[in-house]
């Protein structure tokens, strides 16, 4: 088995105010939500929302008073209009298959978490070069895919071939649960899924359709997840105008699709 190599750990700042510790290797994803953490609440701090008194945590965690800082200063600089009926409508016409009740599927993965100290390059390679190896399986009597994940895995599953079983939306989180549930892909995803427990490589086996709900039914849903969508457009656009006033080092805030929302 291939031992995985730690990064070597750097010392991200924004503003000169250091984001980790020299004996810590955070993932990416980690280390802009830091980041972006730090920028809002040196803002806060700037605009009088936060006693300059106030420490950034060692460990990325935010203090009570910063929390409800940082909150308040979102609600002063984030315009959320409220999305109109026909947006909304527009919304559910478009994505009728989010709002359908009753969807599950049949599943079972390869798990490559993303722990301290895990060379993500090189556990991304493995990860990609088992989805080819089951993707291109020839059909044998063996069962590639349960070998690789009884092998390979880092999930429980690993032991049960990768099973998880029947899974409805409510059974995942967000992001896994976006690239299983309103599809009609039958087999192994040709992508690498991505979660907050790390990359998996993902078999389909079966799917049971939802039944769609009608727009009456689910509006509040509806205009939620425009609302939401707005937030995370101005919070980004908002991150960006912070960020370019201040002085980033070690950290690409640039790659964060939803900075504080991973």
């Amino acid at each position: 088995m291939t031992t995985l190599t730690p990064v070597k750990p750097e010392i991200a700042r924004i503003n000169g105010v250091a984001l980790n510790s020299p004996d810590e290797t955070l993932s990416a994803d980690e280390l802009r939500q830091r980041a972006c953490c730090e920028l809002l609440r040196q803002t806060a701090q700037s605009q009088g929302l936060l006693p300059a008194s106030d420490t950034p945590g060692t460990d990325g965690v935010l203090s009570e008073d910063a929390a409800s800082a940082i909150e308040t200063l979102l609600a002063q600089n984030l315009a959320i209009p409220e999305p109109s009926e026909e947006a909304c409508r527009r919304h559910h016409a478009a994505h009728q298959s989010s709002y359908s009740t009753g969807e599950r599927v049949q599943v079972r993965h390869i798990l490559f978490a993303v722990t301290q100290g895990v060379d993500v390059v090189a556990l991304r390679n493995r990860a990609e070069a088992t989805l080819l190896d089951v993707r291109c399986h020839d059909g044998s009597k063996v069962d590639g895919f349960a070998n690789a994940a009884a092998t390979l895995s880092n999930c429980p599953s690993g032991a049960q071939g990768g099973d998880l079983g029947w899974l409805t939306t409510e059974d995942c989180a967000p992001e896994f649960s976006r690239e299983l549930f309103g599809h009609a892909e039958v087999g192994v995803l040709p992508r690498l899924v991505h979660s907050r427990f790390g990359l998996h490589v993902v078999e389909v086996l079966a799917r049971e359709p939802g039944v769609d709900q009608p727009f009456e039914t689910v509006r509040g849903a509806v205009a939620m997840a425009l609302r939401q969508k707005t937030y995370v457009t101005a919070l980004r656009q908002y991150l960006r105008l912070l960020a370019g006033q201040a002085m980033v080092e070690g950290v690409d805030l640039s790659a964060a699709e939803t900075p504080l929302l991973q």
